[in-house]
């Protein structure tokens, strides 16, 4: 029996949804375990694509267990359209297979509105957010006046809790942010509209988890967001509002480390960034919208154009010092297609110092010039391939180079969208 947490290695959009989308065929239960409807993972399935945000990228499988732990945080409207959608393509047909975290915090509308009123004061020092009320809902669960789902389905609690929080939050929005206060009827009533079409789903998570692994089932955690946007070991403060690493995948999901036997890091073969924020590999000239432009490197969830750079290995290494990786997912190597050199960037160059390992400092971030060694690149097409000895040697060194520097295997290559488009070298659930 393995159990496999699936992480982010960079700032998101690394093809998360597509590798737990190849490994679910192994997995009776998939968990999503941290962020909110800012996460966007893609599926392409016999040609067809899905953008799935809160469900887990296991519902396009029969029959397996989809649970949202009580680490993420849930804008019920959201997730009801996302399931009505599945539903309507065939997918989650039995209300059975997707469990919601009883503790999972709730996403108010006056998260969204705080969210976005914050982001607009800001100006020029705009954090980059998706404006979901993502942030401000984690900052009232640390504050300890979130809603859960368990004070959803009591309807005095959650009346009691709703009406002192919208006092609250209406006086920070007409005082401080200069926004329309919100009504307590209209959101009471809506919530409690979700509650009884949620109802079914919500339940104690950690401990049917436990009752599954200990009669053996095999989980998958899927992360959201990548490492480097992790609230602890991000590039801080551009980062989101949860722990996206391994440590997450414990707290979020209410189970032991010991449970999570392998941790597959997810990593584009370059690197992209969404919003705001430090990014030492940027390219901002042809070869940064040649990567833009074959990569289709535009948001999921918000559509917004992602800004591209070389492989920075310098940030990945921390990504996998930090999760305790096992083993590196290789994903979009197709898209270095047609460059003569590829860069990697193996180091950081600061005031006259290397930085070999993440710094935490931000002016560093901000004024690092990258230490690159340049790579052959191929002309080859690459998306039909489907075992590692054809790629061409070129492409072949530039994987194993890459393999070297993290002194991580790969066990997966991905060379294009489709399940099919993969080259597996290794399984982990099978190790």
């Amino acid at each position: 029996m393995s159990n496999v947490a699936i992480i982010g290695v960079q700032w998101g959009d690394e093809g998360k949804g597509k590798i737990v989308d190849l490994f679910t065929y192994d997995a009776d239960i998939i968990v999503r375990f941290q962020g909110g409807n800012n996460a966007g993972h893609t599926l392409v399935v016999n040609g067809k694509k899905t953008v799935l945000h809160l469900v887990p990228s296991g519902a396009l499988h029969p029959n397996k267990l989809c649970v949202i732990g009580n680490g993420v945080v849930v804008d019920p409207e959201i997730l009801i359209e996302e399931i009505d959608a599945l539903k309507a393509q065939g997918h989650l047909l039995d209300d059975s297979l997707l469990r919601i975290s009883e503790e999972a915090h709730l996403i108010m509308p006056y998260h969204k509105a705080i969210d976005l009123a914050r982001e607009r004061l800001r100006g020029k020092g705009k954090i980059g957010t998706t404006g979901r009320g993502i942030g401000p809902a984690y900052e009232d669960k640390v504050a300890r006046v979130g809603i859960r789902f368990i004070d959803l389905l009591e309807e005095d609690t959650f009346r009691d809790k709703l009406r002192h929080n919208i006092e609250e939050k209406n006086i920070y929005l007409k005082a401080i942010l200069k926004e329309k206060t919100l009504d307590f009827d209209d959101i009471h009533d809506s919530y409690a509209a979700f509650r009884e079409r949620l109802r079914v789903h919500i339940t104690n998570t950690s401990l049917l988890l436990d009752r599954e692994i200990r009669a053996g089932k095999k989980v998958m955690f899927e992360g959201a967001q990548g490492t480097l946007l992790d609230v602890d070991h991000g590039t801080y403060p551009y980062v989101t509002s949860s722990n996206t690493s391994t440590g997450g995948a414990c707290t979020g999901a209410g189970i032991g480390p010991q449970h999570i036997h392998h941790v597959i890091g997810i990593s584009k073969a370059y690197t992209t960034r969404v919003g705001s924020g430090p990014f030492i590999t940027e390219l901002g000239g042809p070869e940064g919208e040649t990567l833009k432009r074959e990569g289709l490197e535009f948001g999921a969830t918000t559509g917004r154009a992602r800004r591209c750079g070389w492989f920075d290995a310098v940030g990945v290494r921390h990504a996998v010092r930090v999760n305790g990786i096992t083993g590196i997912a290789l994903t979009k190597l197709d898209v270095l297609t047609g460059f003569k050199k590829i860069p990697i960037c193996t180091a950081y160059r600061y005031d006259g110092r290397e930085y070999e390992h993440f710094p935490a400092s931000s002016k560093v971030l901000e004024k690092a010039e990258p230490v690159l060694e340049d790579m052959e690149g191929w002309t080859e097409p690459l998306t039909g391939v489907r075992n590692f000895s054809d790629l061409p040697a070129t492409a072949q060194k530039y994987v194993r180079r890459i393999e070297e520097i993290l002194e991580t295997e790969i066990i997966v290559v991905s060379v294009g969208p489709g399940r099919e488009q993969t080259i597996l070298l290794k399984n982990p659930f099978n190790i």
